[in-house]
């Protein structure tokens, strides 16, 4: 396995992300209709947090209980801002980092993604799933 790979080789570049002033109900189409579980919030380029889709679940199941999609994102526009939401302060690696520090990072951690940046711009994003199957390739 090679040590010294650049953590770019495993992200995901141009990360499907939100901008800090959108809309909650927008945020929470992204993940649900591109899959995800894990969204950069951006203000123009620039990092400034991260939202999951648990920070979705401890919201919308606490408050709100079972409600349709519609009905959710009415309340959940009308309650939070994705400022409200997001950790505002994520780890995040450097785009110059590698493989084996976004491994070390995400192993020893409670949560499975990191925005990948260069300065404050958000370049990526690699999960543990990106390195899981990192991993595979090498087998």
């Amino acid at each position: 396995m090679k040590k010294n790979e650049a953590v770019t080789k495993v992200m995901s570049s141009n990360p499907v992300s939100v901008g800090q002033n959108e809309s909650v109900s927008a945020a929470r189409r992204l993940l649900e209709e591109k899959g995800i579980h894990h969204l950069p919030v951006t203000d123009g380029d620039r990092l400034v947090g991260i939202l999951t889709a648990t920070d979705f679940l401890r919201v919308s199941f606490g408050d709100f209980g079972n409600q349709n999609g519609r009905s959710l994102d009415a309340m959940l526009d009308h309650t939070y801002t994705i400022v409200d939401l997001m950790n505002s302060a994520p780890t995040t690696i450097s785009n110059d980092q590698t493989v084996r520090d976004a491994a070390t990072v995400l192993a020893t951690s409670s949560f499975h993604s990191l925005p990948v940046v260069n300065g404050q711009t958000l370049v990526g994003i690699v999960t543990s799933s990106d390195l899981i199957h990192y991993l595979l390739e090498q087998y």
